[in-house]
């Protein structure tokens, strides 16, 4: 295990995994070196309220395309469903039903970038559980080694991520905000008890990566809280924002502000609290030497269901199941799972339970406290998530300095998570 960089530190993945030197490079030099294509179960479509689609995006994040979609199409963006959100900066492939829509209809969508294919009907929607995994092959540009040695080190991170079983299955970058990770940031406040707080850093803390008019709105609207101001100065493009501003405006509602966000977004916010503790978590167990793959005494395991990690099914490992549930564990039926706390989560025992209070006491919050009382749909009753993340990744080595990763994830995992053991940048 290696030491990780200061700013994955900050997000809570404090190690890397593996101890082989990365090849450096350079990620997403162009949209096309990152390509993610959901991987859905064989299925034929006949009769239904559902128009099923697969939509290939290019520059797209997902709540926005369907954003504009709708308005194209002039329907509700509640019509809309899909199973996983996907990346902007990348070529995506994912399947997406519109309730009520006529295939006829998909002549007045036209968005650059997107194409748009009609797959079939069916009586009930595209949905999280429609997602088997998704399948990438992200191209690393710009290497500075020569590409005896560059195969070398690629070769080394792939047999020790082997030998490891996979990797620990840390939440990545995307999961707090590539450009402004303040997502997390607006979940401690929430939980915190602190709706103003959460509404302010949401709307106005900047950050270095975003346009200087777009930083100095915020930091005007830090300043000031002159709403009626920053709504003149805000890009149109900041639509989420435009519309908690216009909220505040009418209601002065700083904890009710967030229901202008669609369900999905709004519920980011402490989820990705969540997932900076469960990164702290998973480093911490690392730290202490306790396997990934392989339960201890104190453990809380889920099974598997079609092959995947489980967690509505949850068994406590005490000395008299751990041999059974270890030869499970071993054949990929069993895993260990750490918490996303919540109002009703419950520790795990011995060792494992001793580091998850931990870290929630230094934090110095309460279980109790994710319920978020100024606004309960903010809130959440937490769950658990594997902490090994298992995947085989295939590299190959091209001519001009690049080289070309693929690999399988499940649900909800990350590639970055993948990718940053091979950079170590």
């Amino acid at each position: 295990m290696m030491e990780a960089s200061e700013f994955d530190r900050s997000l809570g993945m404090e190690l890397y995994a593996t101890s082989s030197p990365g090849c450096g490079g350079r990620l997403r030099a162009e949209v096309e070196d990152f390509a993610v294509e959901e991987l859905a179960p064989d299925q034929r479509y006949g009769r239904g309220r559902y128009l099923v689609v697969e939509v290939e995006k290019a520059g797209w994040e997902t709540h926005h395309l369907v954003r504009d979609l709708s308005r194209q199409l002039q329907i509700s963006q509640k019509r809309f469903s899909w199973a996983g959100t996907k990346d902007k900066n990348a070529v995506t492939r994912q399947r997406m039903s519109i309730y009520g829509l006529e295939e006829g209809e998909l002549v007045r969508a036209n968005l650059p970038g997107v194409r748009i294919r009609a797959l079939g009907r069916s009586d009930r929607p595209v949905s999280l559980g429609d997602l088997r995994g998704n399948r990438f092959a992200v191209r690393i540009r710009e290497i500075d080694l020569d590409d005896a040695e560059a195969a070398r080190r690629l070769e080394a991170v792939t047999g020790e991520i082997r030998a490891l079983g996979g990797l620990p299955n840390y939440f990545g970058v995307q999961r707090f905000g590539e450009v402004r990770p303040v997502t997390h940031l607006v979940g401690e406040a929430l939980v915190r008890g602190d709706p103003e707080g959460a509404a302010m850093i949401y709307l106005a803390l900047p950050f270095p990566g975003e346009p200087e008019s777009t930083r100095a709105a915020r930091e005007r609207l830090l300043a000031d809280r002159d709403f009626s101001l920053a709504l003149k100065e805000y890009p149109l493009r900041l639509r989420y924002e435009r519309a908690m501003m216009a909220r505040l405006q009418e209601e002065g509602d700083f904890a009710r502000s967030f229901d202008v966000l669609a369900e999905n977004l709004r519920r980011l916010f402490v989820h990705a609290y969540q997932s900076l503790l469960y990164n702290r978590i998973l480093s911490r167990r690392m730290k202490s030497g306790l396997p990934l793959g392989r339960a201890v005494e104190g453990d809380v395991v889920c099974f598997s269901k079609d092959g995947l990690p489980n967690p509505d099914k949850l068994q406590a490992v005490d000395g008299s199941n751990l041999s059974a549930v270890n030869r499970l564990a071993d054949r990929g039926r069993a895993f260990v799972t750490l918490p996303l706390f919540g109002y009703g989560s419950e520790f795990a025992g011995g060792l494992p339970g001793e580091i998850e209070r931990a870290v929630l006491a230094e934090e110095g919050v309460e279980l109790s406290d994710f319920r978020v009382d100024a606004n309960p749909g903010l809130g959440s009753p937490g769950s658990r998530r594997a902490a090994l993340l298992r995947v085989d990744p295939v590299v190959v080595v091209e001519e001009g300095s690049s080289a070309l990763l693929k690999f399988d994830l499940p649900p909800g995992s990350y590639a970055t998570v993948v990718l940053r053991e091979y950079m170590k940048a």
